[in-house]
């Protein structure tokens, strides 16, 4: 099937994915009179007196925001805000389908990140939470860090969504393969947000030997070309002063994560790895290296963004559920502790993890409420 094709057609038929229902009956005056006027003057009148009855008398509570500027959109780059709205109507189906949350796109006209954290102000009584999506580093990392005192989660998922899918690969890959995460040699291809925010986490999670790997090579202390976040990112990462390029960062590595360019990965740079390495190539369509090339080359654990192949590493696995959670938790921010309780959860989902299987299934209903069950418990509302 040409889905590309299909696509089109689907969309141009259904005029988009989404569409707005009542939850309330309109068929009698009484009706009307109960969910308008007059009727709703006293709800909003509760609310006035105590704004936090905006979570309970209205949909506030199960809404996010999905709001992106368009300039990172999948491996599409930069299209702007009306060409990205196809991927948010996408985002807030599968927050509808797997935890039953109501996801609004907002696509903004502007990539100045001063105006952003404004119209984020300014729209946040209208929303439980907000997913901050497809927005290009590094203007992502300050945007985020900026909107973590709305009083609602604040969560850029291609960082973080990325991040804790990849570390419940790892947890369950070393399962598989008899390692400990924090004895690991981890190899980063790409030091944007889902490298960086990845890292970060692995880090808290215990891991103490990573290399981050961009498109001038190893970053280390000696260049002069780090901008402050790469920086920042030898304070957790690079303890040995290694120098060079992705090929020599990857001799004796045990892990590859890919979150960088189709094609880097040769077939020798694998079989110089350690001994059973894993593989996590993830860019998207087409991945660093091919499954099977990785295969062939010695891999023992190989997994993708793609679906057509075993261990797929989506983050439609992680959002739906710590979203959920974080809403039910009415959690004012999502916190490390959520972001590492739900990859765990994610990874014991899977109980006799192996080769081609460390992940759930990326549609696997049973996730989103695992995963919101472990993040509700982990926030610091509860």
């Amino acid at each position: 099937m040409d889905y590309g094709k299909e696509s089109i057609l689907r969309h141009r038929q259904c005029k988009g994915k989404i569409a707005i229902t009542s939850k309330m009956p309109l068929e009698t005056m009484d009706d009307l009179s109960i969910a308008y006027t007059p009727g709703v003057a006293a709800v909003s009148m509760e609310i006035a007196g105590d704004v936090a009855q905006s979570f309970e008398l209205t949909n506030r509570a199960n809404t996010v925001a999905v709001v992106t500027d368009g300039s990172a959109v999948l491996g599409l780059g930069d299209i702007g805000p009306e060409a990205a709205m196809p991927v948010m109507e996408g985002k807030a189906v599968l927050f509808k389908a797997l935890a039953d949350v109501d996801a609004v796109p907002i696509c903004l006209a502007t990539q100045d990140v001063d105006e952003i954290v404004r119209a984020v102000e300014l729209m946040a009584p209208s929303f439980g939470g907000v997913n901050l999506e497809d927005i290009s580093a590094p203007r992502c990392f300050e945007l985020e860090d900026r909107l973590q005192d709305l009083g609602i989660p604040v969560f850029h998922d291609d960082q973080h969504g990325t991040a804790v899918v990849t570390l419940a690969a790892l947890i369950n890959a070393s399962r598989v393969t008899g390692r400990e995460l924090k004895d690991l040699k981890v190899v980063f291809s790409g030091a944007g947000a889902a490298g960086i925010a990845t890292a970060r986490l692995l880090h808290e999670a215990g891991a103490r030997d990573m290399l981050l790997v961009d498109s001038k090579g190893v970053v280390h202390a000696g260049r002069t070309d780090l901008t402050p976040i790469k920086q920042d990112m030898l304070s957790i990462t690079n303890n040995h002063g290694v120098s060079g390029s992705l090929a020599d960062a990857l001799i004796g590595a045990d892990v590859f994560i890919g979150v960088s360019m189709a094609g880097i990965v040769k077939p020798e740079m694998v079989r110089a790895m350690a001994a059973d390495p894993i593989v996590l190539p993830m860019a998207n369509p087409v991945p660093e290296i091919m499954p099977d090339l990785a295969k062939e080359a010695g891999a023992a654990i190989v997994g993708t963004g793609r679906s057509d192949f075993p261990n797929q590493i989506n983050n439609v696995l992680a959002f739906p559920g710590i979203f959920r959670g974080a809403l039910d938790a009415r959690a004012p921010r999502i916190t490390t502790a959520m972001k590492l309780a739900a990859a765990e959860a994610l990874a014991a989902l899977v109980t006799d993890p192996w080769a081609e299987q460390i992940l759930p299934w990326a549609l696997d209903e049973k996730v989103a409420p695992v995963v919101a069950e472990a993040v509700k418990r982990a926030s610091p509302s509860k």
